[in-house]
């Protein structure tokens, strides 16, 4: 499993949206890693979490004209 190290990152779909990752949670019902992250555009949400392995897959949107990580980290 990939991992995924605090940053900024943005999702494919929204390039001008950025993320700040905060780090990895253990769900423990689930036992799944859970990335957690705040936006850091304007929103009622301060914070969100989503499957690591979600965050870090790659996703083929071809009526996106995109194939490629889901999550891209810049910084």
């Amino acid at each position: 499993m990939e991992t995924v190290t605090p940053g900024i990152y943005y999702h494919f779909k929204h390039p001008d949206q950025h993320y700040e990752v905060l780090g990895i949670a253990f769900h423990t019902e689930t036992e799944e890693d859970m990335v957690v992250y705040k936006p850091l555009y304007e929103t009622d949400k301060e914070l969100f979490v989503r499957p690591l392995s979600m965050f870090v897959e790659n996703v083929d949107k071809p009526e996106l004209g995109y194939r490629g990580p889901r999550f891209v980290r810049i910084s």
